[in-house]
C-alpha cells in the first residue's frame, strides 16, 4: 500500500522535511515506524523514543498497534501541550 506520512514539530527537523510518500506492507503503524527508522539517519533519531511521540492514522488519534488496512495518511507529532 502506499501512503502519505506526516512529520511535525521536531520529528519534521530531524526527518528533514514535513511529508513523505512511502509504499509499505506493514500491518500497523509501530510496523512502519521500524521500516521508517532503516531510512536514515534522521528518520531514526526522530523514533529513537516512541514514548515521546503521539501519532494519527487518517486524522484520528491512534497508537502505535493501530492497524493499517485501508489507511491513505499517518501522521507523527510530539505530545500536545495546553495553554
Amino acid at each position: 500500500m502506499t501512503l502519505e506520512i506526516l512529520y511535525f514539530a521536531w520529528l519534521r527537523e530531524r526527518v528533514g522535511q514535513p511529508r513523505e510518500t512511502v509504499s509499505t506492507d506493514a500491518a500497523t503503524v509501530r510496523d512502519l515506524v521500524s521500516q521508517l527508522v532503516a531510512r536514515s539517519d534522521g528518520h531514526a533519531a526522530a523514533f529513537a523514543d516512541l514514548g515521546t511521540l503521539r501519532c494519527a492514522v487518517d486524522q484520528q488519534l491512534a497508537d502505535l498497534d493501530a492497524p493499517l488496512a485501508g489507511v491513505r495518511e499517518v501522521a507523527f507529532f510530539p505530545p500536545m501541550t495546553g495553554g
